[in-house]
């Protein structure tokens, strides 16, 4: 316990207390004032949004700057786009759950503001915990390497079309054991009185999945923030202010996720990258500018590739 208080201690308590404060502040502001009313949330609606996140993360990569000097300003602008590039598949199954479960789209806001306090809780845990691992055993490295190199490869090799079927989920059948669920969802709320009995709705489960999906993709989550830097503070702030920003990036792609096809494959490269890169550390190092330079050019070329070349027209089926 001692040793963990000690990676948090790396910084002042008042840059953990601002930074906490301020995001809290603005997820009450969000939650509180402008989503007060349940009601679907257009495109451009996502995109200001958007657009207020992005800027508030480079808005708070400038001060680290002023505060800390280029190389940590770096670090976590490289973070906060690999954990965007990331975020597209999170967004790439947000689609499928909610196209199983049949959410209404007035409802998906809901339950995507829950779902990400609780990836930023676990992020939170994940990182000061792997940030401690690293420190004591220096040779995880070289496992979160080859296993960041095993997804990227894994995800650029053609794939069958991805199913969600919640009812194989662990965590939604141990849940359906113990607790009771309605055979049908009440306005947006989690939980309902049905025949007397207070019961779980349909979007709780969905929820779970939410969660439980972002426990996964976590797994990659770490390891690539942490092979741009071991300050747990970067790492996480990187993160947190990817993943609040998940919930528009949601809203504003979720119409046009065919449109980036080579998306993908550009997340697989960067993976590969910063996979190999933590594999070589100890014999060649890769300056944070050199792996930003990389990252930012793969995801750039990968989405113009997707707006230049058309896919190929489907094959006629009689």
């Amino acid at each position: 316990m001692l040793q963990l208080l000690s990676v948090i201690d790396a910084m002042p308590l008042w840059a953990w207390v601002t930074f906490f404060t301020f995001i809290t502040a603005m997820l009450a502001l969000d939650l509180g004032v402008f989503q007060r009313e349940t009601h679907v949330v257009s495109m451009k609606e996502a995109l200001i949004w958007c657009g207020v996140w992005v800027t508030l993360a480079l808005s708070f990569g400038a001060l680290l700057w002023q505060w800390r000097g280029a190389e940590p300003a770096q670090q976590f602008l490289a973070g906060y786009l690999i954990e965007l590039c990331l975020s597209v598949d999170n967004v790439f199954v947000f689609i499928l759950v909610f196209a199983y479960f049949k959410v209404e789209p007035r409802y998906q806001h809901r339950v995507l503001f829950w779902g990400i306090i609780g990836a930023v809780l676990m992020r939170a845990v994940f990182i000061i915990v792997g940030v401690e691992v690293i420190e004591r055993f220096h040779w995880v490295l070289y496992i979160f390497g080859a296993f960041l190199v095993y997804t990227g490869i894994k995800m650029a090799l053609p794939s069958k079309e991805a199913e969600v079927d919640p009812e194989h989920n662990f965590t939604v059948k141990l849940f359906r054991r113990f607790y009771p669920v309605a055979p049908h969802n009440d306005r947006g709320h989690f939980f309902t009185i049905h025949n007397g009995r207070r019961m779980a709705t349909p979007l709780f489960i969905v929820l779970l999945v939410i969660e439980t999906t972002d426990l996964v993709f976590a797994l990659d989550s770490l390891p690539a923030v942490l092979s741009i830097t071991k300050d747990s503070f970067i790492a996480l702030t990187s993160n947190i202010f990817a993943i609040l920003g998940l919930r528009s990036l949601y809203f504003a792609l979720s119409g046009i996720m065919g449109l980036f096809r080579f998306l993908k494959v550009g997340l697989a490269v960067i993976l590969v990258f910063i996979g190999v890169k933590m594999l070589i550390e100890h014999w060649m190092k890769i300056t944070t500018g050199t792996s930003l330079a990389v990252i930012g050019g793969v995801l750039v070329t990968s989405i113009l590739m997707s707006v230049l070349i058309k896919a190929p027209p489907a094959p006629e089926t009689r």
